[in-house]
């Protein structure tokens, strides 16, 4: 598959699987990049690093840590991007979700640069596609954590995010148009999610009048 409306489709559908959850996403995306598979690569300065194998061990480790904050700490690993309070998540989901934004953005401009297109559109598409997906997931994954009382199951909703992504990032390499279809699904569900969060707190400031 060839041309621009493609890789941006490429681009943006990996951005999005970035913003569900960073790093199963980013190592598809690497290790077909090495594999030169379905057109997924980046082969050029300066985001041929996003294949080398350093990187992807790097991202190995940083999600082993992730997880082990998550196990062991008790922190909690999405953030409430809806949250009036300024109090979204914990130091693990700030942080989480800044890698999501940022690998979203080098994903999206590196596929573009891979293809000898302008890469920096792709830095900004690439971070507003990525908080589409927070905004969307971030909220629901916190709730539902928040209304489990076993605790395996609240854990569990992490792994069941970072197989979404892959899943989501998977579909994408093997049909790139389908990165439009994630974006606007993505897109629907945060206008949904913004509608009842309205609710909420309409109903919450009638309850303390």
């Amino acid at each position: 598959m060839h041309g621009l409306f493609f890789y941006i489709g490429l681009g943006a559908g990996l951005a999005a699987a970035c913003g569900l959850r960073p790093f199963l996403p980013v190592l598809l995306a690497g290790a077909l990049g090495s594999a030169k598979a379905l057109g997924v690569g980046f082969p050029h300065a300066p985001y041929h690093f996003l294949q080398a194998g350093w990187w992807l061990l790097v991202v190995v480790v940083v999600l082993a840590l992730a997880y082990a904050a998550q196990l062991l700490a008790g922190l909690t690993p999405f953030m409430d991007t809806r949250s009036q309070d300024g109090k979204g998540g914990s130091s693990l989901a700030a942080a989480i979700a800044g890698l999501s934004v940022g690998a979203g953005a080098l994903l999206f401009a590196g596929t573009l640069c891979a293809h000898e297109d302008a890469w920096w559109p792709g830095l900004i598409g690439g971070i507003i596609v990525a908080t589409l997906a927070q905004r969307a997931s971030g909220p629901v994954m916190l709730r539902a954590r928040t209304r489990l009382s076993d605790r395996g199951a609240r854990e569990a909703l992490s792994l069941y995010l970072d197989a979404a992504a892959l899943l989501a990032a998977a579909l994408v390499a093997l049909l790139h148009p389908l990165g439009y279809v994630l974006v606007v699904a993505l897109a629907w569900f945060a206008w949904r999610g913004r509608d009842r969060g309205e609710e909420k707190y309409a109903g919450l400031r009638i309850l303390r009048r």
